[in-house]
């Protein structure tokens, strides 16, 4: 059996740092994309009213450029292969309150995974 070289090939973007949002409402937004073309996503995440679909735009953005530049895919003809949504740090902030006593801010964030895979063409 021979393989196609691009089968396998598969373009991925990572945005690990801080990302300041929480894992449901990024999970809300990725279970959509999930599965669909390059350019449906696109028209999604535009659409979308959620704050954390602007972040994702750009990563799938930067998928998509990845797997151009790097792997010389054609981006008419990717999809999502895959998309992972993962728990990170705590950030933990002080807010000072009355009395001298301080109040703890936790802010959540998570690390995004986005996997590009090109169509096979039977």
């Amino acid at each position: 059996m021979i393989k196609n070289e691009n089968s396998d090939k598969e373009a991925k973007a990572l945005a690990q740092h801080p990302t300041c949002m929480s894992v449901f409402k990024a999970r809300r937004v990725i279970d959509q994309i999930r599965g669909r073309s390059y350019e449906e996503t696109l028209r999604i995440l535009e659409l979308m009213p959620y704050w954390a679909s602007y972040p994702i735009l750009r990563l799938v953005y930067s998928a998509a450029a990845n797997a151009s530049h790097n792997m010389g895919l054609n981006e008419a003809d990717l999809f999502i292969s895959k998309a992972e949504v993962n728990r990170g740090a705590i950030v933990k902030k002080l807010r000072p309150r009355a009395r001298g006593r301080s109040y703890l801010i936790k802010k959540t964030t998570c690390h995004i995974k986005i996997f590009l895979k090109e169509k096979s063409k039977i």
